[in-house]
């Protein structure tokens, strides 16, 4: 999961604040909206990569009966 590509995704603005050696420093600012919408993204990739690893159980969305 590239957390910074999601955080752009949701309408995160974020910046290079500087690099030492091969180590980058970066911050991100949004809205509390694209807050809301990265939450949501996050959860949604976990999702996904859970029943990717484990099909047998239900995709993201479907209710089991029982």
């Amino acid at each position: 999961m590239d957390i910074l590509e999601l955080a752009k995704k949701s309408g995160f603005f974020v910046t290079l604040d500087g690099k030492i050696g091969r180590e980058q420093y970066q911050s991100v600012h949004g809205s509390v909206t694209a807050l809301e919408r990265f939450a949501e993204a996050v959860r949604t990739e976990v999702d996904h990569e859970r029943h990717e690893k484990c099909p047998a159980t239900p995709p993201p969305g479907t209710r089991q009966s029982g």
